[in-house]
């Protein structure tokens, strides 16, 4: 027997068996039998010999009464423990941390994080007899926000409100509720067949603008948004369209040397913070397929890479990546790597970078932007502790890409990961 502990921790529900709380049912209810056995034993043979037939039946009857009113308390407390021990289980993991009872809790929301009885019953592989819908653990600090988020008509047009559910992801709150409404649609005119469409402008009016300070790709390409995104939405004029084919520094790595580099074995990678989707273009180009990981922070990034024919994956930096063990070729990242905060933070990105890359798999560190020589020693150490092969590892200066004029230290690299036995 073993009981089933759900848990939505990382925005994943998970399942476990044989607990610690399922040890202790298991022997208390073996310790239940051995008592009923042994209640069974001292009522058929605890009667003096020299009574009679029919006092011994009775004594017996009695004994047996005795024994069913103690077998039922017994029952009770077993279930009784059951109860109490899965609902510890629940309060140790945080499981059902978002209080429904709460006051302007959208209806929605409580119908969404309703448990789901397995249609056939209990799952003879894993012991699961129930689902629970994945949401973001963090989602219980924003419920209010959460709640906004889950407030609309059912089968109705969505609220337009994409910055809202980009407001919860930044703040953990992922993944996020599926909901029952229809996303507001954009009429997708002025679209290029694939290929020409790596390199063709976008027109406006493909993207929704709603939300964003900028209403066009003109107002975008005046702006400075980020390190990897300046003028990058500009596909005709600047410096995009010239992007990993000619090289402004030494830093610049071009995207022929590099796959040249995996010796042909480059077919699929990832772009980490991939701006306007310029990287996986210009692999496109060399037939390798590459996923832009994306937010739409100032800009309609997203749709703009759709736009272009290619694939954006909608999620934070904090997110698990949701690929499988060793499938990429490749990965890139620019300064769009920087998390912030503790060194461990930086450690399980890093992990989770390499659990996705497979072994003999390239690593493009782009332009890495190191603040400081701590920085870059921290960098380089923990890279070094992965066992990593450098196949082009150069330390240089550019003039700062937003704008101040001064110079600033970056990292470039590619580098190989080992076979780990």
């Amino acid at each position: 027997m073993g009981s089933v502990s759900l848990k939505i921790g990382d925005g994943t529900a998970r399942f476990k068996r044989a607990t610690l709380c399922s040890s202790a049912v298991n022997i208390l209810m073996i310790f239940s039998v051995i008592t009923t056995n042994l209640f069974a034993l001292y009522a058929f043979t605890a009667s003096p010999k020299n009574q009679n037939h029919h006092h011994l039946l009775h004594h017996a009857h009695k004994n047996i009464s005795v024994i069913s009113e103690q077998v039922s308390l017994i029952l009770r407390e077993i279930d009784l423990s059951q109860k109490k021990l899965a609902q510890m289980e629940k309060e140790l993991l945080g499981y059902e941390s978002i209080d429904l009872s709460r006051p302007n809790i959208a209806n929605e929301l409580k119908l969404f994080l309703q448990r789901h009885q397995l249609p056939l019953g209990k799952d003879s592989r894993t012991g699961i007899t129930e689902m629970v819908p994945s949401v973001g653990h963090s989602c219980e600090k924003s419920s209010d926000l959460l709640s906004q988020y889950m407030s609309y008509k059912v089968s109705g047009p969505c609220p337009d409100d994409w910055s809202v559910a980009q407001k919860l992801i930044m703040r953990g709150c992922e993944p996020l509720p599926r909901r029952r409404c229809f996303a507001k649609t954009v009429s997708k005119v002025g679209l290029y067949p694939f290929s020409l469409s790596l390199w063709k402008p976008v027109g406006n009016k493909t993207v929704n603008w709603s939300g964003l300070n900028c209403k066009n790709f003109e107002c975008l390409n005046g702006k400075k948004l980020s390190r990897e995104c300046i003028g990058c939405f500009d596909l005709v004029n600047g410096y995009e369209n010239q992007r990993f084919v000619k090289a402004k520094s030494k830093n610049d790595f071009l995207a022929d040397d590099v796959l040249a580099l995996g010796s042909g074995g480059i077919r699929v990678g990832l772009d980490i913070g991939g701006g306007s989707g310029s990287f996986a273009a210009r692999m496109a180009d060399r037939n390798v397929t590459v996923i832009t990981s994306t937010l739409n922070i100032d800009a309609p990034f997203s749709e703009f890479i759709a736009a272009r024919g290619l694939f954006p994956l909608y999620l934070s930096l904090d997110h698990r990546f949701p690929f499988y063990d060793n499938v990429f070729d490749l990965i890139h990242a620019a300064s769009a790597l920087d998390v912030g905060g503790k060194p461990e933070k930086f450690e399980f990105f890093m992990f989770d970078i390499d659990r996705v890359l497979r072994a003999g798999g390239l690593f493009w560190l782009d332009n890495f932007y190191c603040a400081n020589e701590e920085k870059k020693q921290a960098l380089t150490r923990l890279i070094e502790s992965f066992g990593y092969k450098k196949l082009k590892w150069v330390v240089g200066e550019k003039v700062d890409s937003v704008g101040s004029g001064k110079s600033e230290v970056v990292l470039s690299a590619v580098l190989q990961k080992p076979v780990r036995v």
